[in-house]
């Protein structure tokens, strides 16, 4: 298969530049289940959009620490070429801002985190088993957002909760499916990013933050069941 990876990630300092950006790490997400599919990478968050959806067998929104609120003239454009993937029912997995991208541009709401920012690996409960699940009823993923999706696009299903998190995932019809968290992610790379964060997070979640790593994310899982995703999309 043959997948766009929409790269929404703004973060330009010098932490994001000594490490894999998005792109990189979205094309080794989904090769930890199919190493044998190609990607297309197109910096959206800088103007640089798919010429056309031909060719494409799906497409895959990445994570960012701008907000699908924001107003900026690139979100704009993403929120109208979702709507126009939604409606050639081009298969689209979203993760975080993708997950909220998704969300917002299909009819639902996307608000502040009421505790403040989630960071960290967490769990998360698999409340609906989709048919394309790799997944086991509790896995982990990593995590870091301090927006979230507060209602659900018409028609939507929510398939997954985690604490502080009510609609941390969802389908709709059998070509989108997202999560609110970071299936990309590596442990190594979040104990990086904690740290950098830390002023931020403040010292008590930074804490739980640093603990959490010791368990590991359910990532190849997770790589499996949007594998089967977009293949089971592709079947129709």
């Amino acid at each position: 298969m043959h997948l766009a990876i929409l790269m929404t990630n703004t973060d330009e300092s010098a932490f994001a530049r000594a490490h894999p950006l998005d792109g990189e790490k979205f094309t080794r997400f989904i090769h930890l289940a199919r190493p044998g599919w190609t990607v297309e990478v197109h910096a959206v968050k800088d103007g640089q959009f798919p010429a056309g959806l031909e060719g494409l067998d799906g497409a895959m929104i990445t994570g960012s620490p701008a907000s699908v609120r924001s107003g900026a003239p690139w979100v704009g454009q993403l929120l109208a070429l979702i709507r126009e993937m939604e409606s050639r029912r081009l298969p689209m997995f979203g993760a975080c801002f993708g997950h909220q991208a998704i969300a917002l541009a299909l009819g639902g709401t996307v608000d502040a985190n009421p505790g403040g920012w989630v960071h960290g690996v967490v769990p998360v409960e698999i409340t609906r088993q989709p048919d394309f699940s790799a997944l086991a009823d509790r896995i982990h993923l990593c995590a870091s957002h301090a927006e979230q999706v507060s209602a659900l696009p018409p028609g939507a299903r929510g398939f997954a909760t985690s604490p502080g998190c009510a609609e941390a995932g969802f389908t709709l019809g059998a070509h989108v499916v997202t999560i609110q968290h970071h299936p990309e992610m590596t442990p190594a790379f979040l104990a990086a990013l904690t740290e950098v964060m830390a002023a931020d997070l403040g010292p008590d979640l930074t804490a739980r933050a640093r603990e959490s790593l010791e368990i590991a994310p359910d990532q190849a899982a997770f790589a499996e069941t949007v594998a089967r995703f977009f293949e089971g999309a592709a079947r129709g």
